[in-house]
């Protein structure tokens, strides 16, 4: 088999990643992105991404107009977002990826994103819980459900009004360390 087509059978990490997206617009009656993230009113689905940790850059379009996915190009988000302590690679949820962009595009551009922190492994993160650092022993880090960002040349109080003005996922503004933690739960700000 090539290795760029999936098993026909079975669960892979893709496989679950598309019927998690496809399970993500309802649950339990209740919308779980807002109707602003259909695909027709989602701005270009194109970002850059800077490691901070690693130095690595990625320029990547990770879905069309059409509002489909490019799996490839989420692997490579996956990669750029990895822990940088352990190396551990994580599938990352599409809607904190969405979530970034929006706040990104909001903004008024292609700036590129500065990752102070993807994935965390659960190594990782204990390590910062036990040196008292200000992370969340059960974190979303740990599921590929948050990112701590800073927007070229931008204030992260200005991206911090931007992500709370969508109303979306979690929004947590760290002066000190002048950076905004965004995530894929329920809309609160800290």
């Amino acid at each position: 088999m090539d290795s760029k087509q999936e098993p026909e059978r079975g669960w892979t990490r893709r496989t679950f990643l598309r019927a998690v997206l496809i399970g993500t617009a309802v649950v339990g009656g209740r919308m779980i992105l807002p109707p602003s993230l259909f695909a027709r009113d989602l701005p270009e689905g194109r970002l850059t991404f800077v490691n901070l940790w690693t130095d690595e850059r990625l320029e990547v379009t990770y879905r069309n107009e059409a509002g489909q996915y490019d799996w490839n190009a989420l692997d490579e988000v996956n990669h750029i977002l990895r822990c940088h302590v352990t190396g551990e690679i994580a599938a990352m949820d599409v809607r904190m990826i969405e979530h970034v962009n929006l706040v990104q595009k909001r903004l008024g551009g292609d700036r590129e994103i500065q990752v102070v922190s993807g994935f965390r492994s659960p190594e990782y993160n204990a390590r910062l819980v036990r040196s008292g650092r200000r992370a969340a022993r059960h974190s979303l880090h740990m599921e590929g459900r948050a990112i701590d960002l800073r927007i070229a040349d931008i204030h992260p109080k200005i991206i911090r009004q931007a992500a709370l003005e969508l109303g979306y996922g979690g929004v947590g503004y760290y002066p000190r360390s002048k950076f905004v933690h965004l995530d894929s739960g329920p809309f609160r700000h800290w």
